[in-house]
């Protein structure tokens, strides 16, 4: 089982991404982690960071020549940015009469809505929002992009396992297509500015991006990943901690500004009775396979073989430039 931890606060040095549990042999390059994080920064109504953003990774442990080693895997991905910080964030301590004349240092006292700012300073007792976000900064999603990056290559490498993801929804605008992408539809999504596949939509989700922007205001969104080859039974009926759907949900709700997950048609089955609500098993000329894809590829904890389907929904970015004043 894989297990991963991340570490590095958004204005310090570094990101630091540790993945445990890799086998042996696993193809890993810093080419491989720098193509996904470049991605990252692409799409319409980007943030002004990601203009300026330069990610350096560093493969720090766990791969030789190219290959993971059977050990934990460390990855490193600098801040461009530091040299302006690095005394504002020095993990050692700093003078109050140097710190003084840095205005960037100056205590951040107004808790913004939708932010971790408020409940981390009274979890902590802090009088500055500043030590809570800086680590609950969105910038931390970088370093589970270079580790989703290892896993890919894994599932890819040792199952033939490929991953797609797709916006299927932004702000009120909705894809009209049912179509589930493959691997052949990559390069596609990535030239599309809202990683969309129904070109209507598509344009009608960037014009909705440029209102907002225009109004000074934000948008939320729901994207979903696409899982093509996964073998039957991965994941468990045993246990809650170890049921598939359950650490996919886990996984992404984790992830800043996720406020809702489903499986599936999730919470559309919900509104179905129980004779439309289920996938069908049936024998076919490849074996036993399901007539339809309502449970989205998980049944009971474990994966049914069936292509694996599951959403996340975005709340609209808690900074509202309608609101800074």
């Amino acid at each position: 089982m894989l297990r991963w931890l991340t570490a590095g606060e958004s204005h310090g040095p570094a990101l630091v991404a540790i993945l445990e549990g890799l086998p042996a042999g696993v193809p890993v390059t810093t080419e491989l982690v720098s193509d996904d994080l470049a991605r990252r920064r692409l799409g319409a109504g980007r943030g002004a960071r990601m203009k300026f953003e330069q990610d350096k990774v560093t493969l720090l442990g766990g791969v030789r020549h190219g290959l993971s080693q059977g050990g934990p895997v460390a990855i490193e991905i600098g801040n461009s940015e530091w040299p302006k910080w690095d005394v504002v964030m020095s993990a050692d301590p700093v003078s109050e009469e140097e710190l003084a004349g840095i205005a960037r240092n100056a205590p951040l006292t107004r808790p913004r809505p939708g932010h971790a700012d408020l409940a981390g300073m009274q979890k902590y007792d802090f009088a500055d929002a500043r030590p809570i976000l800086e680590r609950a900064s969105a910038r931390e999603t970088a370093a589970r992009v270079a580790l989703g990056a290892v896993a890919r290559s894994f599932l890819l490498d040792t199952l033939d396992v490929t991953v797609v993801s797709h916006v299927v929804s932004l702000g009120t605008v909705k894809s009209s297509s049912k179509v589930l992408p493959g691997i052949d539809d990559v390069s596609a999504l990535d030239a599309d500015p809202v990683r969309c596949l129904d070109p209507e939509a598509s344009q009608a989700m960037q014009d909705e991006i440029d209102l907002a922007r225009k109004e000074g205001d934000t948008l939320g969104g729901v994207v979903e990943v696409v899982v093509h080859g996964l073998p039957p039974g991965l994941g468990s009926h045993v246990h809650w901690d170890r049921r598939l759907d359950s650490r996919l949900a886990g996984a992404l709700m984790g992830i800043q500004a996720i406020k809702g997950v489903e499986i599936g048609d999730g919470f559309e089955l919900a509104a179905t009775r129980g004779s439309q609500a289920h996938d069908e098993i049936i024998r076919t000329a490849d074996g036993i396979r399901r007539a339809s894809g309502r449970s989205g590829g998980t049944e009971g904890g474990m994966s049914t073989g069936e292509t694996l389907r599951v959403r996340a929904a975005m709340k609209p970015i808690s900074t509202v430039p309608l609101y800074t004043s």
